[in-house]
């Protein structure tokens, strides 16, 4: 048996939804469709596919085959490109992993035109606030938000948003406006579960300083804690990719000026730069492309 072969036609069987389209599409017969996936589940020794003279269903065994070969069957289409004349032409699926609120609001608004631009491409992304393992967790690439980058994955930086310290215009009437870190410790804060509960930040003179704040609630969520901010439940901190607007309007309003906090880098990571896949190369060029300049939340 040609277990590539076999393989493919798995694929295109659920990918068709039933055998005859797959033989249509692979430009053979049904009764080489179904020899094909006969003999691929008398070698696993398991069933696949649960067939009806209605539709077909996958089995669990065949959908964790299905998801598998699929991206085998991807790796080895890239593969035959790179040793090809049409090794400049980016295919395949691209496992994309980023976090929820950056995704959602300044990603979300380019995939249409990257799929438009580059129509071999299927895009799997998949929106986390945690750091993934790209190699464990199979992503091609990944979105992160960083103050220091990583050593362990190559990197190229696609944009900088400020850390702006702020609260609706209704809290600083109730609480007063802080004058200084230390004065943080008298503040409700919203806390972003990631960056704890200790805050740094340097003066105009370099000068750095620390406080341990409290408040009512912690979230590992920018979003939530935007909103708790904006209904006048606390201080938070967050960068201006998620708060741009609101400071724009005065929804939230900026404190201690003469305090900064780290800035942090928008950075596309992959696992080496070594062999870049074409589909890998040509996001990020056009992420690069589509934040150069002074990023869409501060312009």
């Amino acid at each position: 048996m040609d277990r590539l072969r076999a393989f493919e036609v798995f694929v295109t069987v659920v990918s068709r939804g039933s055998f005859t389209r797959a033989a249509d599409a692979l430009d053979t017969s049904p009764a080489n469709v179904t020899r094909y996936v006969n003999e691929l589940e008398s070698h696993l020794g398991t069933r696949l596919l649960n067939r009806s003279s209605r539709k077909l269903s996958l089995t669990e065994s065949g959908e964790a085959l299905f998801e598998r070969s699929k991206s085998i069957l991807d790796e080895v289409a890239e593969t035959e490109a790179l040793v090809s004349s049409s090794s400049l032409q980016p295919r395949g699926r691209l496992r994309i992993n980023a976090p929820l609120s950056f995704g959602i609001l300044h990603l979300a608004p380019l995939w249409p035109e990257f799929m438009q631009k580059y129509p071999d491409v299927e895009l799997d992304v998949a929106l986390i606030d945690r750091v993934v393992d790209l190699v464990e967790d199979g992503y091609d690439m990944a979105i992160r938000i960083s103050r220091v980058g990583t050593t362990s994955h190559a990197a190229r930086k696609l944009a900088t948003s400020q850390n702006i310290l702020c609260a609706s215009p209704e809290y600083l009437k109730r609480h007063g406006h802080p004058q200084t870190p230390a004065d943080l410790r008298e503040h409700a804060c919203v806390c972003y579960t990631y960056s704890g509960d200790e805050w740094h930040f340097n003066d105009d003179h370099g000068k750095a300083h620390s406080v341990k704040v409290t408040g009512q609630m912690h979230s590992n969520n920018g979003d939530t804690a935007r909103a708790a901010a904006l209904a006048g439940r606390g201080v938070i901190w967050q960068p201006t990719f998620l708060i741009g607007d609101d400071l724009r309007s005065g929804r939230l309003v900026p404190l201690l000026p003469g305090y900064r906090l780290p800035e942090i880098d928008v950075l596309a990571m992959y696992p080496s730069r070594r062999h870049l896949s074409a589909k890998v190369r040509v996001m990020v060029d056009f992420l690069v492309e589509a934040f150069s300049g002074v990023p869409p939340w501060d312009r």
